[in-house]
């Protein structure tokens, strides 16, 4: 919902400022889906707020949950008729985090990356945006799923720093006490490597987490699998992530995907771990190692074996390495596979 909409209407219908507050937490906070579910305001008013606005700028097309019960994917049909998808996941019991999209397509080619293929559409609004975490919360308490919902990852649809404006206007009103109060260190951004939006971040954004995809270190392989790098190169990325770090002394996370014969190799693993050596204090930097999830594209996920001998070569070089469990791949909700299908599965 655009609150600043529903401020000009409150104003416009002369009610007292406290009435802002007990819409948006409904809204914002509590997830409502329908104004008529607040009953602490007229049945008056409640009308005015159907006519006039519309909580979700998107309908809601489908949600399919996985077989393990730790992802939920949903489709949204924005008003113009695109399809995004956002998904919910459990990565410990009871706990659940929402990953959500900032653009219909995306213009950055990856190609191991289903949303890549697509290009890119258009931008989301801050509305458009917000509206897919607020919209898990409501979904939540209307299935009486338990458990805490904290963290917001911008690693849906799209690439976030493309987008800016819209994205930096989302984060704020995602952490804003007074509207959807999800606390900043629960809010991650992901970027393939947009070294602007990455300086733009660091100079706006002090305690939001930044993760990298990165997925190599070789400026040749990088070349070939993602076109950013031609623009933005591992030399020019490290600098940025060098004044990321100088500004707000944050762990930084990289993110890397497994692709067999590809990424995956001890001279891959040494090569990371030199690179991320030479960004600075090796302390603030994680990486995670993704298991490649098929867009029948040709690429094969690397085996346990070797994601372990990376893992272990990776952490030989003094980075902290993690192996991170791929959630919500047989509804085409993990990493990589979100392509705005008509069909969730």
């Amino acid at each position: 919902m655009d609150y600043k909409k529903l401020q000009k209407v409150l104003e416009k219908n002369e009610q007292p400022a406290f009435r802002f507050k007990q819409i948006a937490k409904a809204v914002f906070h509590d997830g409502i889906s329908s104004f008529d579910e607040i009953t602490t305001i007229s049945k008056d008013l409640r009308m005015i707020l159907n006519k006039e606005l519309q909580i979700y700028p998107f309908n809601v097309k489908e949600a399919v949950i996985s077989r393990d019960k730790r992802a939920i994917k949903a489709l949204f049909e924005l008003e113009d008729g695109n399809i995004i998808e956002s998904v919910l996941i459990s990565p410990k019991p009871e706990t659940w985090s929402a990953c959500i999209s900032s653009q219909v397509g995306c213009a950055m080619a990856c190609d191991f990356c289903a949303t890549g293929k697509l290009g890119l559409r258009r931008d989301l609004t801050s509305d458009e945006i917000v509206s897919q975490a607020v919209f898990w919360r409501g979904y939540l308490r209307e299935n009486n799923i338990a458990g805490t919902y904290t963290n917001i990852v911008y690693m849906g649809m799209g690439e976030p720093f493309m987008n800016w404006e819209n994205v930096k206007e989302s984060i704020t009103i995602l952490t804003d006490e007074s509207l959807c109060d999800f606390p900043n260190r629960g809010v991650s951004v992901s970027t393939s490597g947009v070294v602007p939006g990455i300086e733009k971040f660091a100079d706006t954004f002090g305690q939001i987490n930044l993760a990298i995809s990165l997925h190599f270190a070789f400026d040749e392989k990088r070349d070939e699998y993602m076109p950013v790098n031609k623009a933005y190169n591992l030399e020019r990325l490290k600098k940025s992530l060098q004044y990321y770090l100088s500004k707000n002394k944050r762990r930084l996370f990289i993110e890397y995907i497994m692709l067999d014969g590809i990424n995956d190799s001890k001279e891959d693993a040494v090569a990371l771990t030199k690179y991320l050596r030479s960004i600075g204090d090796k302390k603030l930097i994680i990486v995670n190692l993704i298991k490649y999830n098929s867009i029948d594209e040709g690429f094969t996920p690397s085996t346990t074996d070797s994601v372990q001998k990376f893992k272990e070569l990776v952490k030989r070089g003094g980075i902290a390495c993690t192996i991170r469990k791929s959630i919500g791949d047989d509804i085409h909700g993990a990493c990589g596979q979100l392509a705005g299908k008509n069909k969730c599965n």
